[in-house]
């Protein structure tokens, strides 16, 4: 007897399918511990994206206001004046790795200092708007920083959850039944050579 699909049945068709079996059970269970951590960490990683993401809707609202202020007191000229002498900011960022998955941590941005013989902002209020955009931009920084770890923590998360529903809806199951088939037509064929034995030893007798 054969089966229409898997191995034949055979004691050494049945072993190779036990540790399949055994294999996608503990590959099941591998990723089942991944997933309950990667959904941990992304719970804290959404959480981080919504704090820093208020935090720099704040600062922009606050820069916003000391600009207004400041080009209401001084006009235009006094704005392009007060952006000469102002460097490029440098950003950049660290990675750290959650079960394997890599993903951009704790921002650093570095704003140079302006140059000494950069002219002064004409008035306070451009001075104000000038450290608060500052603000701006390192909370710029660690919004960017924590909205991507949380958008590539969560497309594993998405990923890991897929590979868990096909092992267990799928490949376990097919394993399970095919080993099953295999265990009944063994079991089918030791019983008609039983029943061979017995009859050849009753026509000896």
């Amino acid at each position: 007897m054969t089966t229409a699909s898997g191995p034949p049945p055979s004691r050494a068709g049945r072993l190779r399918l036990r540790h399949s079996l055994h294999v996608a059970l503990r590959g099941a269970e591998l990723l089942e511990r991944k997933l309950r951590i990667l959904r941990a960490r992304h719970e804290t990683l959404l959480r981080a994206e919504e704090t820093s993401a208020h935090a720099w809707r704040r600062a922009v609202q606050d820069a916003e206001t000391w600009l207004l202020r400041g080009v209401l007191l001084g006009g235009e000229h006094a704005l392009e004046a007060a952006a000469e002498g102002v460097g490029a900011t440098d950003f950049t960022w660290r990675e750290e790795s959650t079960v394997g998955v890599r993903h951009p941590a704790l921002a650093s941005c570095r704003i140079p200092d302006r140059s000494p013989d950069a002219t002064t902002p004409g008035n306070t209020a451009l001075l104000h708007a000038e450290a608060a955009y500052r603000q701006v931009l390192l909370a710029g920084a660690e919004y960017a920083v924590a909205q991507q770890a949380a958008r590539v923590v969560g497309a594993e998360v998405a990923h890991t959850r897929q590979r868990v529903r096909a092992l267990r809806r799928h490949w376990i199951p097919r394993l399970e039944k095919a080993l099953a088939r295999i265990d009944l037509a063994l079991e089918e064929s030791e019983h008609e050579d039983a029943v061979r034995r017995r009859w050849a030893a009753a026509r000896r007798g």
